[in-house]
């Protein structure tokens, strides 16, 4: 299975379109047809692999048989994983290894068709305005829509001292992991002198 046919995507607006619709393939498979995609997976099969393509559509099956494949492989086995913890953390377990999948993928067609720096960071910022598919699984999105347009109310009053206060949360950690380093020498020391003292 080479999880996309044929079809090579070569501009920036290309790969996001592929990105797109092998993502809508995939939440469809975890949330819609989740009763279908749960039948598909049992662990009495070899190892699985959920696969999305450009045409929105998903499919379950064993992983391409040519070494080095195609393009980068989805995880495999998640039929293994299914039965032996509830059903919402299985697939949200599948879901965070789609999202991996997902940018592999497009980061791929990227290197292979010699996008630069600045399409790199095109690709990536038009991939980042959509929910990963572990946000939509997990129904974080909408948590995280209601936190920003609650934030977004009070914050514009705030980021001026929020600024400074996140320079001086910064200068409080580097401070608090540097006494812990130091602590941490000191116990490594006291352990030296007990060890040597047991071993005179």
């Amino acid at each position: 299975m080479d999880g996309g046919g044929g079809y090579n995507p070569r501009t920036v607006e290309e790969v996001f379109g592929d990105f797109k619709g092998r993502r809508a393939g995939m939440i469809k498979a975890l949330t819609t047809e989740v009763e279908e995609f749960y039948h598909q997976c049992d662990p009495e099969k070899e190892n699985l692999c959920l696969y999305g393509f450009p045409s929105e559509q998903w499919e379950v099956n064993l992983p391409a048989e040519e070494v080095p494949p195609e393009l980068p492989e989805p995880a495999l086995g998640i039929n293994f994983a299914r039965d032996g913890m509830q059903e919402k953390d299985w697939l949200s377990l599948v879901a965070v290894h789609s999202d991996a999948w997902l940018l592999s993928v497009a980061f791929y067609f990227g290197a292979r068709f010699g996008f630069d720096k600045s399409d790199r960071k095109r690709l990536f910022n038009m991939i980042n305005e959509l929910p990963t598919i572990f946000e939509v699984v997990t129904g974080t999105t909408k948590k995280q829509a209601k936190e920003k347009s609650s934030v977004s109310n009070h914050s514009s009053s705030k980021s001026k001292s929020n600024s400074k206060r996140g320079s001086e949360t910064q200068a409080k950690f580097s401070k608090a992991v540097q006494s812990k380093d130091e602590e941490d020498e000191g116990l490594e020391e006291e352990d030296e002198e007990e060890h040597g003292e047991t071993l005179r």
